[in-house]
């Protein structure tokens, strides 16, 4: 065994959970300096393996040799000691307290008296942040941040353990096209400084942009790792789900019909201004742009979680007035947030839950109590129609994989009956397999006349799936493009960069 070669060694690791064999005999090598992505749907057993070698669970057997020593029993504090540092896809910051204290907790610095050193903090939490280019003043308090920011500062707190080997466990879901490259651009830093990186993704297309080597699981099995340049995307698709994906987006033409939506000069106090555009039913309407353009905004403030200040939205030729979710509801509305954990699921109920929460309305007895009956038969309806994938209803949502919570959510907005559902990032940090699922999902609601709005840092996704583009820029509408063979990528960027505007 080549210790010498290789920063880590994890040798036929197998973990058993009751009832479950999570990873079956799997081997990683990770050398010195490497980028080493790891690839698989939900479940296949990425993560399962990085929280064995974290500390956070222990192998039923096996070996981890890291730089060249056996390691065994160890908890996650003596990993950052040994120097592995783990961001994790479900970040848990302190919200209401400030990034500096979110960076150095359990470790602040103390002066002579053994109290905090508030001014040594600072000063050390600027250095970390500059030295990832992330321009905030580390006083500003955590709930302040969009979630790319505090993707950001997680990165920030790993590369101030002066980690050896960084696990990152989808750090790009939730930033744009820009933000992701600052990430790559911090990467390859830390590449050439001899940091090595377990790189986890759903976005395929990244992986050959930074990995160095790639490892594929598949039902808690490692079915094969190459280098980057021996595979092609497509090869890396069949080893992760076992088949080929002959279309990753499967839309299929749709009749489009009569305006379902107009909104008209619709103005926001701080994060947009004076955006205008309509959606048609059977339309898929995709926005576009950097975070912080405002895209999420507009979207809320159409549904009314956010308050306008001025503007007209119209439904069907009427003039709505929406000033809370409970009138977008009424209005025969739908919304899928972007971070589903937390805003979206109720952990710890189960599915019937999770999807009835907005609709017991329709399951009450003639004596006002909820018809359990009538709830359980409403779920199963659009288990079976939507193909959610849980042992039963009663299954706690926390324990399904990504792409079946997301489902979820979108049964509970669809057994409101919407004409209009709007969508904010459907297929963050949800794996390839599970992504084609929903982009089906979406294309049959569209093709039933529903009217979709949907947001998308993913530039092919905003592309493989829209009709037309509208393109944010700094809280402006800068671009209303039609989707077409011509259309690309670059495009789209001009447009969200501000380097083009047609308004």
């Amino acid at each position: 065994m080549e210790k010498e070669k290789d920063l880590l060694q994890m040798v036929n690791i197998e973990k058993n959970f009751p009832g479950v064999k999570a990873l079956k005999g799997v081997n990683l090598n990770v050398g010195y300096g490497e980028v080493h992505a790891l690839v698989g749907e939900n479940g296949a057993g990425k993560s399962t393996l990085m929280k064995c070698l974290i500390g956070l669970y222990p192998v039923s057997s096996g070996d981890i040799y890291f730089a060249g020593k056996k390691i065994e029993h160890y908890s996650t504090a003596q990993a950052l000691t040994m120097g592995i540092s783990m961001i994790h896809q479900e970040l848990s910051p302190v919200l209401y307290r400030p990034i500096m204290e979110n960076l150095w907790l359990g470790r602040e610095p103390l002066n002579r008296f053994g109290l905090v050193d508030h001014q040594e903090m600072y000063n050390k939490s600027l250095r970390v942040l500059q030295e990832i280019e992330l321009d905030e003043d580390p006083r500003t308090l955590m709930v302040n941040l969009t979630v790319a920011k505090m993707q950001m500062v997680e990165i920030a707190k790993a590369i101030s353990y002066d980690a050896k080997l960084i696990i990152m466990d989808e750090p790009s879901s939730a930033l744009t096209e820009h933000e992701e490259q600052q990430l790559f651009k911090i990467i390859r830093k830390l590449k050439k400084q001899g940091t090595s990186i377990i790189y986890i993704s759903h976005r395929l297309a990244e992986i050959f942009e930074i990995a160095d080597k790639v490892t594929v699981f598949r039902d808690g099995k490692n079915v094969g790792t190459e280098a980057i340049d021996q595979l092609t995307m497509d090869q890396i698709i069949t080893m992760m789900i076992g088949r080929t994906m002959d279309e990753m987006y499967p839309k299929i033409p749709c009749t489009i019909g009569e305006t379902i939506l107009e909104v008209k000069n619709l103005s926001h106090k701080k994060y947009f201004h004076n955006i205008s555009f309509e959606v048609r039913k059977g339309e898929i309407f995709g926005i576009a742009g950097l975070v912080g353009a405002g895209r999420t905004e507009v979207i809320e403030t159409i549904f009314g979680m956010r308050p306008k200040i001025s503007g007209e939205i119209w439904i069907n030729g009427k003039l709505a007035e929406i000033n809370s979710p409970m009138d977008g509801i009424a209005n025969k509305m739908g919304f899928l947030t972007e971070d589903r954990r937390a805003t979206g699921i109720f952990a710890v109920l189960g599915v019937d839950s999770n999807i009835a929460i907005p609709n017991y309305d329709q399951f009450l007895s003639k004596i006002g109590l909820v018809d359990d009956r009538a709830v359980t038969k409403g779920c199963n309806e659009f288990v079976e129609k939507i193909q959610i994938k849980t042992p039963s209803l009663k299954q706690a949502i926390q324990n399904l994989s990504g792409g079946n919570q997301q489902k979820v959510l979108m049964a509970r907005w669809l057994m409101t009956g919407p004409d209009i559902l709007f969508l904010d990032e459907p297929t963050r940090g949800i794996d390839v397999g599970a992504k084609a699922e929903i982009y089906k999902l979406i294309t049959m609601l569209a093709s039933e006349g529903k009217c979709i709005v949907m947001v998308s840092s993913e530039l092919p996704e905003i592309l493989g799936m829209s009709d037309r583009i509208m393109v944010m820029h700094e809280g402006k509408m800068t671009g209303l493009l039609e989707n077409s063979s011509d259309l690309t990528q670059d495009t789209i960027m001009r447009y969200a960069t501000g380097t083009q505007d047609d308004f």
